[in-house]
């Protein structure tokens, strides 16, 4: 068969395909949580050191990571939930939140940072991506999201986990926005799930006016909720809207409790700033405030193996408050 022929005959049977797909789905109920439609959306980004972030450097390397767009069941413009990752990637645990959000005709939006970028995890290795990388690339979905036609650019909220939660709390920050936000919106909320509150930024205070809400567990040896109550006690002082949820018997990525893990383990090697003092300095250089030299994952701060695990009570009451709290924001009937 000559090759135009080929082209025009392949066309074909992927059109059918769409078309019986479309056929077959307006024939039968899908069950709630299920998507309407999946679209990977690529994510032109940079990989930035965090003296580059901070100083607004936008001489990175060039990196294009990637999205899954999850589109509820549901007419028009619908809310989203932007989701980001720890230092892991993106696992199973993202799983129950994707379809939890999808069932409430909420649309998701998780992003794989990692993969474009050539990495697969960092938790052994800190060093691999500087600490505020994972903002930009919030930024840039939002740019996608906030330009698409099925999605309401004012019903757009964060939410991220371990380092995707430090990730998704300081991008709050006014003056992050406005060095590397180009979309012309803003996100209408921030949920971190048990973020690093260790590092002290300039002006860290003045964050957008939106709400925070933070969700955190008391024995968390991985990213302590000590840290995180002094910032909020901050950010209360200051008036912005920021609550802290902290559960007793949580520990690092209790939320994987939706999964049924009620297992505590230990990380094996990954690092931890657990008890280290992080914070900007001239320059854009981060600093250990306790040595007063600049900041490395070298320093003698810095420890290994903490413990993860999932706690299925803990894990259901904050998906419960997740729900409210989003009800709320996107004004949900």
């Amino acid at each position: 068969m000559p090759t135009g022929m080929r082209a025009v005959m392949a066309a074909w049977i992927v059109g059918a395909g769409l078309l019986l797909t479309g056929i077959e789905t307006n024939a039968q109920s899908l069950p709630k949580e299920a998507a309407a439609r999946v679209e990977i959306h690529a994510i032109p980004t940079l990989t930035l050191s965090d003296q580059q972030f901070l100083t607004g450097d936008a001489n990175g390397k060039p990196a294009t990571v990637a999205g899954e767009f999850r589109i509820a069941q549901g007419n028009g413009r619908l809310p989203v939930v932007v989701l980001m990752h720890g230092s892991s990637g993106v696992g199973a645990a993202m799983e129950p939140w994707v379809h939890h959000f999808n069932a409430m005709g909420i649309s998701t939006f998780v992003i794989d940072g990692f993969t474009g970028r050539g990495l697969t995890v960092v938790g052994p290795n800190q060093a691999l991506l500087g600490r505020l990388n994972l903002i930009v690339d919030t930024y840039r979905a939002l740019d996608i999201l906030s330009h698409h036609p099925r999605v309401d650019p004012e019903r757009i909220v964060l939410m991220g986990f371990s380092r995707g939660g430090q990730a998704t709390l300081y991008a709050s920050l006014d003056r992050f926005n406005k060095l590397w936000n180009k979309s012309g919106a803003q996100f209408a909320g921030y949920i971190p799930f048990y973020p690093d509150c260790s590092t002290t930024y300039a002006t860290d205070t003045e964050v957008a006016a939106r709400p925070i809400r933070i969700f955190h567990g008391t024995p968390d040896d991985y990213n302590p909720v000590a840290s995180c109550k002094a910032y909020v006690a901050r950010l209360q002082e200051a008036k912005r809207d920021v609550v802290l949820t902290e559960y007793p018997d949580s520990q690092h990525a209790f939320d994987a409790g939706l999964l049924g893990v009620s297992t505590t383990t230990v990380s094996a090697n990954a690092q931890t700033a657990r008890n280290c003092h992080i914070k900007e300095g001239e320059g854009g250089v981060l600093m250990n405030a306790d040595t007063q030299k600049p900041f490395g994952y070298s320093d003698a701060c810095i420890e290994l193996n903490p413990h993860v695990g999932g706690n299925p009570a803990t894990a259901e009451q904050a998906q419960k408050a997740v729900s409210e709290f989003l009800k709320v924001v996107f004004r949900l009937g």
